[in-house]
């Protein structure tokens, strides 16, 4: 849901011209699965300054920002004003100078100053391209390619392939560049010969094409762009992904998460990537790695079950200890090739299962679209037939659609999941054959909305921030409500985490959900997770924290009903699960429970639990050794030391430095 709503917005947007040049106006196109999603609009005007705007919708989510900057006689940005609006309807407004030397910005992200002798470039939390643009011509022009950065850190520039593209008369020289220091990973797009932004491909989500060029030339530069990624990142996993013949971890705490014990000194023999022993005194086998155990803790892998998987997560996620992911709605083409670089560990990433997504047209439809419910059940075969485990559907579709759709759905094979239809409430969604619920707002919304309100609009986030709250949980409609989804075992997947992020961020605060690892992530990351995401106004915060709080209570409530619960993120891999399971401890679920919730539940729900999700002999070598008990104190879950998916085994203090992240615990050494 969230993590690609900043993708313009974190400087990632470059387009640039010479200082002194005369008026120059570019033109950027923005394109979604549905079509021409926006357009940035970048001017330099005579007197050296520039003004942009951008728009971008996808999703019923809009961004819209002005921007205007100016730059001294050697283009380092001296004057800086954004105005706009956010994805879930925060407003923007950043502004920064620099005179003699001293640099000061405010914003609804943070404030600052800073005093500098050295020339530096601000990088918006929140901008139209200007600023973006600016930098990348200092880039250019850089002899180590290199540029300090206000408020703190250093971009970097690094040229990968020249090609020349034509569309018709408009024929161009374009390079790609690898831009890094402003996220986790590197960002890549194209560029023109005077440095002005080309083209970018955004993992199948959005695309980027001057305006004057067509698809087809974003096509032949994404597929150059999409090797370049895979490149970089098969070097990294040919660093840093460890091959093993036999290891044996000794005296270890392991989690029988199907039993939900602990069993203390207790020794895991892995070989080939299968777990072949969990018993106490195993002798060593000839030529075994060794590693001593002993005040640590053994765990199956983590899962995910509600991601929207780029390469890139791979990393996030492995350093997590999240060794398997539900894609729970992607680009077909993007996530057949996550899928087979991270199932084949090409690329260091998790394993990969995938959902089929798809909405009716309409305005406020996502991704694929159908037309008719002829159409729907011809995707759901095209799915059925090219490996999808069950099918996701959105808020656009009819409510007379959704039991022929789970019928046919349950007749290929395949559950049905998704997010409720506007004008259908929970309980009717149930009824028509639904087997699992998306979000835990779509609980609320079955007493909140009903069948009056048009939640395929903001309403599904206001609502639940304005009123969950004040919903009486201990009801008799509401117990009712949940003894349905006992009793079908409807398959609850709640993102918490993430709808906390919606409800709860302030101005100039950072992400309360982000807080306990905040010292650890890269500046710039730190920095988007600042600020309020939707407006709140003053006088409605308490309301939204009670309903953030009844959003803990309704999940205690499931679990203590019987409902089947898996953790999801829909937002920053890796972290997001780890705060996830977090809040279900918090809500008063045992920690032993949340990590059977963690592993072993999804794995069955999926068909896997036969080969993962638990510590059990003749499964996959997927575990993880913390340094701590999470059994006991489920914060926990973020000291994982070593990471082990099948026949491969990685090093988070190794992967985190990859991505600007502080690893969380110390390295563990097995014995010579």
């Amino acid at each position: 849901m969230m993590k690609l709503s900043s993708i313009v917005l974190c400087g990632l947007m470059l387009c640039c011209v010479a200082p002194d040049a005369a008026e120059q106006k570019v033109v950027n196109k923005l394109y979604s699965e549905k079509g021409e999603a926006g357009e940035q609009v970048i001017t330099q005007l005579d007197d050296g300054s520039y003004s942009a705007s951008l728009k971008m919708s996808w999703n019923n989510r809009v961004v819209t920002i002005k921007e205007t900057l100016q730059v001294d006689k050697k283009g380092v940005p001296v004057a800086f004003s954004a105005r706009g609006t956010s994805a879930f309807g925060a407003p923007i407004a950043e502004q920064f100078s620099l005179l003699d030397g001293v640099a000061r910005w405010s914003g609804n992200k943070d404030d600052g100053m800073l005093q500098t002798a050295e020339p530096r470039y601000y990088v918006p939390a929140d901008q139209a391209g200007a600023a973006s643009h600016v930098l990348m011509q200092a880039l250019l022009a850089s002899p180590t390619r290199s540029v300090d950065l206000f408020p703190s850190g250093t971009a970097r520039l690094d040229a990968l392939k020249t090609v020349t593209v034509s569309n018709g008369s408009n024929t161009k020289d374009v390079t790609l560049y690898a831009i890094s220091g402003l996220a986790f990973n590197p960002s890549f797009g194209w560029f023109d010969k005077d440095g002005h932004y080309f083209a970018q491909d955004f993992s199948g989500f959005m695309r980027v094409i001057r305006d004057g060029f067509s698809l087809d030339n974003f096509a032949e530069l994404a597929k150059i762009q999409k090797q370049a990624e895979n490149d970089y990142l098969a070097d990294i996993a040919k660093h840093l992904s460890h091959s093993y013949s036999t290891v044996l971890l000794q005296g270890g705490s392991v989690v029988d998460v199907v039993a939900g014990k602990v069993l203390r000194n207790t020794d895991v023999l892995l070989q080939d990537g299968k777990i072949m022993a969990v018993a106490s005194g195993l002798s060593v086998p000839a030529g075994a790695k060794v590693l001593d155990a002993r005040g640590k803790t053994i765990i199956p892998g983590l899962w995910d079950m509600h991601g929207h998987l780029s390469k890139n997560d791979g990393l996030l996620n492995i350093a997590a200890g999240v060794t398997s992911v539900r894609d729970i709605g992607n680009n077909h083409d993007n996530i057949m090739e996550i899928a087979g670089l991270f199932n084949s560990d090409q690329l260091i990433g998790n394993r990969v299962y995938r959902a089929g997504f798809f909405d009716k047209q309409s305005e406020y439809s996502a991704g694929l679209s159908v037309t008719s419910l002829q159409e729907a059940h011809e995707k759901i075969d095209w799915f059925a037939d090219n490996g999808y485990l069950q099918i996701k559907i959105y808020s656009s579709i009819d409510p007379a659609w959704v039991k022929p759709i789970a019928d046919h759905a349950h007749r290929r094979g395949m559950r049905l999941s998704g997010h409720v239809p506007a004008f259908m409430t929970a309980r009717q969604a149930v009824e028509q054959g639904f087997d699992e619920i998306q979000h835990v707002n779509m609980l609320f919304l079955n007493f909140l909305a009903g069948t009056e309100v048009d939640t395929r609009t903001q309403l599904r986030f206001s609502l639940l921030g304005e009123k969950a709250g004040s919903l009486d949980l201990a009801s008799k409609p509401v117990q009712d409500f949940i003894k349905l989804l006992a009793d079908k075992q409807i398959v609850v997947d709640p993102t918490v985490a993430t709808f906390r992020s919606l409800l709860l961020g302030q101005s100039k605060q950072i992400d309360p959900e982000f807080a306990a690892v905040a010292e650890h992530l890269p500046p710039g990351v730190v920095r988007q997770l600042k600020g309020a995401v939707m407006n709140v106004s003053p006088e409605l915060q308490p309301a939204y924290q009670k309903s953030a709080d009844a959003m803990l209570i309704m999940v205690k409530k499931l679990f203590d009903a019987g409902v089947p619960i898996v953790p999801g993120t829909d937002h920053i891999a890796g972290f997001t699960l780890h705060r996830e399971l977090e809040l279900y401890a918090m809500a008063g679920i045992p920690p032993l429970d949340v990590l059977r919730i963690a592993s072993y539940e999804p794995a069955r729900l999926v068909g896997a639990a036969y080969h993962s999700g638990s510590v059990s002999v003749g499964k996959d070598a997927d575990l993880l050794l913390i340094n701590g008990d999470p059994s006991t104190d489920i914060a926990d879950i973020r000291k994982v030391a070593l990471v082990f998916k099948g026949k491969h085994y990685y090093q988070p203090h190794e992967l985190y430095p990859v991505l600007g992240v502080t690893p969380f615990t110390s390295p563990v050494a097995f014995q010579p």
